[in-house]
C-alpha cells in the first residue's frame, strides 16, 4: 500500500461530457474543472455544437478526450487524426476492428503532423470491445470469440501497429495487463461508484476502485456525476474511491 496524493487521483478521472447544449457543456466545464484530469468529448456533444467545445475546454487549460472512435479507411482516418491534432485533443481513439493499416498509418500521420507543426502528439487509443456488449451480443453480430477473447485479440492487434493503449471494460483489464504489460494504457468506461446500483445499458462495469486495482489508467464517468442530486459531490467519491484504489496498487 502507498500514499496517494489527491491530484493523482484527480488525474485518472475522465468526465463524459455528454450535455445537451454547448451552454449546458460550459457549465459542466466550470463545475468540474480541477476536480477531473480530462473531459471526455463524445459524438452527440462534439455533432451538436462542434470544435468550438474543445477549443472552449482547451481556453480554461483543461484536457480533452476526443471520443469519437474513427473507423474509416486509413487515408480518412489519419487524416481526421490530424485534424485532432490540430484541435488540441490530448487524446483520441479509432477502432481496432478498422485493422491494421488503419491504426498504422494514424498513428505515422499524427506522429509527423505533431513533429511538423510543434504540437503535442495525443494518446491514440483503439476500441476494443465496446461496455455495452456482452457474449451473447457478440454472437448475435457474427463473432465466434467471448468478449474477453475479442478484445484480447483486438488490442495485440493495435499494440501491433503503435497505438498506446486501448479503451476496454474494467472486466478485461487483468487479461490485458497479464499479456501486453504495465506501459500500455487502458483506459475504462462503464465505472460506477461503489454505492450506485447499475440501471442503464452498461453490462460490463465495475467500481472506480475495483477498476483502478486492477490496473486501470484513466477511469472514465458520465451519468453517475451528471444525475446525482450533487454532482460535485459525486465526483469527489468518485476521487476518493480512485485513491482508495491507488493505495492497494
Amino acid at each position: 500500500m502507498k500514499n496517494t496524493s489527491n491530484k493523482q487521483a484527480v488525474d485518472k478521472l475522465i468526465f463524459a461530457l455528454d450535455a445537451n447544449s454547448y451552454e449546458e457543456a460550459l457549465s459542466w466545464i466550470e463545475l468540474l474543472s480541477g476536480h477531473v484530469g480530462m473531459f471526455k468529448v463524445g459524438k452527440e456533444l462534439f455533432t451538436s455544437v462542434g470544435p468550438k467545445i474543445v477549443e472552449s475546454i482547451k481556453q480554461r487549460g483543461q484536457r480533452v478526450f476526443l471520443d469519437l472512435k474513427f473507423h474509416d479507411i486509413p487515408n480518412t482516418v489519419a487524416r481526421a487524426g490530424e485534424a485532432a491534432v490540430k484541435m488540441g485533443a490530448d487524446m483520441f481513439n479509432i477502432h481496432a476492428s478498422g485493422g491494421f493499416k488503419m491504426i498504422q498509418d494514424t498513428v505515422s500521420a499524427v506522429q509527423l503532423y505533431a513533429e511538423k507543426n510543434g504540437r503535442q502528439k495525443p494518446v491514440i487509443l483503439a476500441v476494443t470491445v465496446l461496455t455495452s456488449l456482452n457474449d451473447t451480443d457478440l454472437v448475435e453480430i457474427g463473432f465466434k470469440k467471448s468478449t474477453k477473447e475479442q478484445v484480447l485479440h483486438l488490442a495485440r492487434l493495435a499494440k501491433s501497429a503503435g497505438a498506446a493503449g486501448v479503451v476496454a471494460s474494467a472486466q478485461d483489464i487483468a487479461v490485458l495487463r497479464a499479456d501486453l504489460g504495465d506501459k500500455f494504457i487502458i483506459v475504462t468506461p462503464g465505472i460506477r461508484s461503489s454505492k450506485e446500483q447499475v440501471l442503464d445499458d452498461q453490462k460490463r462495469t465495475l467500481s472506480a476502485s475495483d477498476a483502478v486495482k486492477l490496473g486501470a489508467d484513466y477511469i472514465v464517468v458520465g451519468r453517475p456525476i451528471r444525475t446525482a442530486k450533487d454532482p460535485l459531490a459525486a465526483c469527489q467519491q468518485i476521487v476518493r474511491e480512485i485513491a482508495e484504489g491507488i493505495s492497494f496498487q
